[in-house]
């Protein structure tokens, strides 16, 4: 089974390529280059250090609940 978490776009470097985005404190490196003109503050669904496509923030609240409920790892309060 494959998972895309949300996450929020915090900065672009200068070629766009790729942007450092955030899950709660949480900051990791990803690749941009599947989803035209991504701007920090907008959220996407990570896999495997690839932003796969755009989300609105209700949406990737709405998942990040549903994954906290889950029990899913860092997101439910648990050691990652």
């Amino acid at each position: 089974m494959c998972l895309a978490v949300p996450a929020q776009v915090v900065s672009l470097d200068e070629g766009g390529e790729t942007a450092v985005v955030a899950l709660g404190s949480v900051r990791k490196r990803v690749s941009v280059a599947l989803i035209e003109e991504v701007k920090a503050g907008e959220f996407v669904l990570v896999h495997v250090g690839y932003a796969l496509n755009r989300i609105s923030p209700e949406e990737a609240e709405q998942t990040l609940a549903l994954m906290r409920e889950a029990g899913v790892g860092a997101l439910s309060g648990e050691a990652a």
